[in-house]
């Protein structure tokens, strides 16, 4: 008991750090003064660094080792000892001045890259890209792989993926989508998208509702780029982007952090003191978000049900007919943002950005040459010019953050969330009738039973396969697409 006792304790001192480091984040992220950037990323550093030491002292070592030894211990306190000896394992490669020296850098990265993307200066960010390039290859050999650099940081984001089965999963997911995407009809009635940020803050609070996001237990701000974070499992904070000349950017976007934070909100508190509290991946994690957003948010239940409300405040809308609204929500066609991507495009953006982290993480391409790589690849996969590097790669936040092995997991997110869904149209055929009345208590149980509550106790793929029957498969995805797609 005293053992367990102390394994437990361990992980309440690292939530107590990741308690104030997220708040720092979130912060810096919203409503911080610019001034401060530089002595917030050094705070940030110095917290992340005193976590980082208690995950890799030689007291740690001590206590696994006894855990190891130990007779007893829960299914869940063996899962928790497996992950955290794995993470001690690849920490402890990594000396603690180098981390904190990281850690530093990144946050000052995230603070250039939005001054880079605001003034579309690719040069503003470009040396920091640089520094972080240098660690992440470090950290790779730091950590070892088998076959290729990039499997050595796919750990953090996905457990147990591989380069040689993302190539495999995104080569047919690749060559299903672009024969859609070529026979898409032209466009869609062109119609009113734009609003002012009041009315949108009002339907996104209306929307979170709908889908039951606890607002007790969370709030949604303004950001360059949106994103959930858990300050703790009862404080689970979004944000979104308004953008007044279209509203679907911050609906959508809404919907898709929503996911996120009910996700976290409905992960078993007791698994935070063991080291498991967070999802399984953010593979996962993004089918959540996407389920919300793509499976519910953009389905004819959910937006016919709320098209009322939306035409009450958006003018505009009021003598549009419910079909052509539906249309130009869903409508489908190469785009430059990956955010504001539709469905149908978006893995294509993912796999774009795929590809470049292999190869920059490989050392077959240079940050210097990473513009025209980009660009080069949106024009040969989605038929698009790139008319700036803000629009084209300074977009996203991710590699200012040194997240390289995230990417991946939004196309995984869609992959898992079309499995997720098929399984759970066939065990409530009234799935889509709860949407259309709004009944989401019934949607949100099964995601907690089946998903949720198993915070991190569950691979990736052992989830998977205990709710589906089957490991991770693009089918149901491409059954999905084509079907809304394929016959348009």
């Amino acid at each position: 008991m005293e053992l367990t006792k102390q394994w437990r304790d361990h992980f309440k001192q690292l939530r107590a750090f990741d308690e104030a480091i997220s708040l720092l984040y979130w912060d810096m992220r919203t409503q911080m003064p610019e001034q401060s950037a530089p002595l917030r990323a050094e705070t940030i550093g110095y917290l992340s660094t005193e976590a980082f030491k208690r995950q890799t002292s030689d007291s740690f070592k001590q206590l696994l080792e006894e855990m190891e030894a130990a007779n007893g211990l829960t299914a869940t306190e063996k899962r928790s000892l497996q992950v955290a000896k794995t993470q001690y394992e690849r920490n402890a490669k990594i000396p603690a001045s180098e981390y904190q020296a990281y850690v530093t850098l990144v946050s000052e990265a995230e603070t250039a890259w939005e001054k880079a993307k605001e003034q579309n200066d690719w040069g503003m960010f470009a040396p920091f890209l640089k520094k972080i390039l240098t660690y992440q290859r470090k950290f790779a050999d730091y950590f070892g792989y088998d076959a290729h650099p990039y499997d050595a940081l796919l750990y953090d984001f996905e457990p147990g993926m591989t380069v040689a089965q993302l190539d495999d999963l995104f080569e047919t997911l690749r060559d299903e989508l672009v024969p859609l995407i070529r026979n898409l009809p032209g466009g869609t009635a062109s119609l009113d998208w734009s609003m002012n940020e009041k009315a949108q803050e009002r339907i996104c609070h209306d929307w979170m509702r709908v889908v039951d996001y606890d607002l007790s237990r969370g709030r949604l701000d303004a950001t360059v780029h949106p994103f959930e974070i858990t300050i703790n499992r009862r404080d689970v904070r979004i944000t979104t982007k308004y953008d007044e000349a279209d509203f679907r950017n911050a609906l959508f976007g809404t919907m898709h952090e929503a996911g996120h934070a009910t996700y976290e909100q409905q992960i078993d508190e007791s698994l935070d003191e063991l080291g498991l509290g967070g999802g399984a991946s953010m593979g996962i994690h993004e089918s959540q978000s996407l389920f919300f957003e793509n499976f519910v948010g953009r389905s004819i239940a959910f937006l016919k049900s709320v098209y009322p409300n939306l035409q009450a405040e958006h003018h505009a809308l009021q003598d549009v007919d419910f079909e052509t609204f539906y249309a130009g929500v869903n409508e489908a066609k190469p785009s430059l943002i990956r955010i504001e991507a539709d469905e149908l495009t978006y893995s294509l953006h993912i796999i774009i950005r795929y590809e470049l982290e292999k190869a920059l993480i490989q050392g077959d391409l240079s940050v210097d040459e990473l513009p025209a790589a980009w660009n080069k690849l949106y024009k040969e996969y989605l038929g698009v010019d790139v008319p700036s590097d803000a629009k084209g790669v300074l977009q996203d936040v991710h590699w200012a953050g040194g997240s390289f092995g995230y990417f991946p997991s939004y196309a995984l997110g869609l992959i898992y969330a079309a499995q997720l869904t098929e399984s759970l149209r066939a065990e409530h055929p009234d799935f889509e009738t709860w949407i259309a009345t709004g009944e989401f208590a019934p949607i949100k149980q099964w995601l907690a039973t089946n998903v949720h509550r198993h915070g991190k106790t569950l691979t990736p793929n052992e989830l998977i396969r205990t709710v589906t029957g089957e490991d991770i498969s693009v089918r149901p995805l491409v059954r999905y697409l084509t079907s809304k797609y394929g016959t348009a």
